[in-house]
């Protein structure tokens, strides 16, 4: 029986195929990143790369799936370490600082972007590479109560004012929200080419389709 047995039932053959062949770049291995990469993992996507250059913290243990054991190394080789070990899938991690100089580098391989990053030097990086090779990227944020999942092409940056998220009140269930609805964002993408927008709202669980 298949790991993505359950998974397969209800997507189809047809666009779990899809699924496992497209190739994902995950912008971030934090509260979002970390997690959405492990729960495309778990859906069936076997052609994933995560980029982060942070190492994992205490604080960090209660919103993203690391372990005390893990305090100190870098965020993107144990996620991938952990998923191999989980379901055999093999991710490609990056240890690197994305910046306006290496994106070519860092992003040439990607058919899908997800920007998770938690400042805006580097998420304009990402924007500006997925504007200039028309590439889809799809972005999701969050402060305090709120969160947004918005696709490139009317997305804004944020200001720099509001760049050290892990300062900030943080809920676990939002994050959570907040993966489960950019995940099947981007399955709907891949299945139907719909780019569909969110707001997510945790004091009264609201899911809101955002339209521009």
């Amino acid at each position: 029986m298949s790991i993505f047995f359950h998974e397969q039932l209800y997507r189809t053959n047809a666009v779990m195929a899809k699924l496992k062949n497209y190739p994902v770049t995950i912008c971030g291995a934090g509260a979002l990143g970390a997690n959405i990469a492990e729960n495309l993992a778990r859906s069936g996507f076997d052609r994933l790369t995560v980029i982060d250059r942070d190492r994992i913290e205490e604080r960090n243990l209660s919103t993203q799936p690391y372990y005390r054991s893990d305090v100190g190394a870098f965020k993107a080789k144990i996620l991938a370490n952990n998923l191999y070990r989980a379901i055999g899938t093999k991710v490609d991690a990056k240890t690197k600082e994305l910046t306006s100089a290496n994106t070519i580098q860092l992003l040439q391989s990607s058919q899908l972007i997800v920007d998770v990053f938690d400042n805006s030097v580097a998420r304009q990086a990402v924007k500006d590479y997925a504007e200039q090779f028309n590439i889809p990227c799809l972005h999701a944020g969050l402060s305090a109560d709120y969160a947004e999942v918005i696709w490139n092409d009317v997305y804004r940056v944020p200001s720099d004012a509001y760049d050290d998220v892990c300062d900030y009140p943080l809920a676990r269930n939002l994050v959570m929200l907040t993966v489960a609805v950019a995940c099947e964002a981007i399955v709907s993408f891949i299945a139907t080419a719909e780019q569909r927008n969110f707001t997510i709202t945790q004091k009264d669980l609201a899911v809101q389709s955002l339209f521009f």
